[in-house]
């Protein structure tokens, strides 16, 4: 399923907790780890507007973000049981889904993201999530090779690519381990770049100009999506580095 369905379908189910319908006044809290993207969000409504609800007639939202400070996560989680929220839906990797679940075990958390969330500890089980919690994962990860391979049909002169990470991710491993193995494949070499945050990333990108890395790859982390694209797309434009980003999308040539 596509992800702008599977989150309108999220949506839905958000408006309708414990099965009662439209015609209650009901508050659903947004708790982020940066800034919301337009599919996300579009989706999300839509899913609201499916099942009869309208804000600021018969529901209430309230929108919580860390602006990219993980740290605060856990107050402002803390924040939306407060005001006794219906619901409360995480996106921005697995942070947002754990501050949440540590918030609370009555109020339900949906969670929309591209990670493994049994590997992050949301849920035990895939097929059968278990005590408040439940979502959606999109995976993005597990198409590194795609872009790789795609990244090479764009770029078919790129023989030495650059793959930045964060360290501190879940996911990395995963996208090390299958991008290492398909790299051979495509008659490349792979540089690795771990970065977490801004002055990392600026960092990262100035040592791959330096190494003169043909292209980038950029993994897949909620940070690099939600608080630093703009910064990464303009370090690749600044640098004349060709890169692609999980949404296999060719942001500068």
């Amino acid at each position: 399923m596509k992800r702008r369905a599977f989150v309108g379908l999220a949506g839905s189910a958000l408006a309708t907790p414990s099965g009662l319908h439209a015609q209650a006044n009901r508050t659903v809290g947004l708790l982020s780890t940066g800034s919301s993207i337009d599919y996300l969000t579009t989706a999300f409504f839509k899913g609201l507007s499916s099942a009869g609800f309208e804000e600021g007639r018969n529901i209430t939202i309230v929108r919580r973000s860390a602006h990219g400070k993980a740290d605060r996560l856990p107050e402002l989680a803390a924040e939306l049981v407060g005001q006794d929220v219906s619901v409360i839906f995480a996106s921005g990797g697995p942070g947002p889904t754990r501050a949440a679940k540590a918030a609370t075990r009555s109020i339900p958390v949906v969670f929309a993201y591209g990670g493994d969330p049994v590997a992050d500890g949301l849920v035990s089980s895939i097929s059968r999530p278990d005590a408040n919690v439940t979502g959606a994962t999109f995976l993005g990860a597990t198409f590194t090779p795609k872009r790789l391979e795609l990244l090479k049909q764009l770029v078919p002169g790129a023989t030495d690519v650059a793959m930045i990470v964060n360290p501190k991710s879940t996911l990395s491993e995963m996208q090390l381990r299958d991008a290492r193995a398909a790299i051979p494949v495509l008659g490349q070499t792979l540089g690795i770049f771990n970065a977490e945050g801004g002055n990392e990333i600026d960092a990262a990108f100035a040592e791959m100009a330096r190494r003169k890395m043909s292209a980038v790859l950029i993994g897949t982390d909620p940070g690099y999506g939600l608080v630093f694209r703009d910064r990464i797309v303009s370090l690749a434009a600044q640098y004349g580095l060709p890169a692609i980003d999980r949404k296999s999308t060719r942001l500068n040539s």
